[in-house]
């Protein structure tokens, strides 16, 4: 027997958060997971991190500078839970002893349109 699909009325409702991140070291996707799940647990602990559902969707390395990697991620997280994504987003300084800043360029509804908002940066 074949499983239904979930109606849209059922689905969870997802937000695309633009991320803009700037170290002195490289990068990788990998890094990127640990870092938000890691202050998200932090600030909240595991029970609150859970309902958020969060995601890497997408990572574009960006030009590489003398003093520091620039790269830009596309992070899914729940309806509603936004504000508290970006809150523990701002707590993040250091990862491995290196410094880092991770900044929101934008919050939208769909991937495209949060696309979008790193082409207008």
């Amino acid at each position: 027997m074949k499983m239904k699909v979930l109606p849209p009325t059922l689905r969870k409702n997802n937000r695309y958060l633009t991320l803009d991140i700037k170290s002195k070291e490289p990068f990788s996707k990998d890094d990127i997971v640990l870092v938000v799940w890691d202050a998200c647990i932090r600030l909240f602990g595991e029970m609150e991190t859970s309902n958020f559902n969060l995601w890497v969707m997408r990572t574009y390395q960006l030009d590489d500078r003398e003093d520091c990697f620039h790269m830009k991620t596309i992070l899914r997280c729940q309806r509603s839970f936004e504000d508290k994504v970006r809150s523990a987003l701002c707590c993040i300084t250091k990862f491995n002893g290196k410094p880092i800043t991770i900044a929101t360029i934008g919050l939208s509804g769909t991937i495209s349109s949060s696309i979008d908002n790193f082409i207008k940066e």
